[in-house]
């Protein structure tokens, strides 16, 4: 494989990773939201 073909892909899988971390982020905080939002309504009644 060349080298640059090799650093097309390096590239790609950091960018992919980056991502994937940022998608994971969003994942937590929107769990912490709909945990909050279900002791709201909880608490509504």
């Amino acid at each position: 494989m060349k080298e640059e073909t090799k650093a097309v892909k390096n590239v790609a899988a950091a960018k992919l990773r980056q991502f994937i971390e940022r998608l994971e982020e969003e994942k937590a905080s929107i769990g912490g939201d709909i945990k909050d939002v279900s002791g709201e309504a909880k608490g509504r009644g």
